[in-house]
């Protein structure tokens, strides 16, 4: 799949754009899963899920292209609702 992309300034380009990678892709997993549960500490159940979807906005803002998404969706929600598959 290909995506135009505008940057700012009017020029054009391509990029291809892959499947979601779902295998190991960050260069420091550890420090990674660290800062993710860091950012919850002291929050609320409320506030965390809050977090959470924000986040999940904002990335899904930086991915850009909804086929990805798509995947990462399905692939989040794969087993934990009941018929998923």
């Amino acid at each position: 799949m290909r995506k135009r992309l505008k940057p700012p300034g009017g020029a054009h380009w391509e990029a291809t754009l892959a499947d979601l990678i779902t295998g190991p892709n960050l260069d420091q997993t550890d420090i990674a899963y660290c800062e993710i549960i860091d950012a919850h500490r002291g929050l609320s159940d409320e506030a965390s899920s809050e977090l959470n979807a924000r986040l999940v906005l904002i990335l899904a803002n930086h991915i850009g292209d909804i086929e990805t998404l798509r995947q990462a969706l399905a692939l989040a929600r794969k087993d934990l609702v009941d018929g998923d598959t």
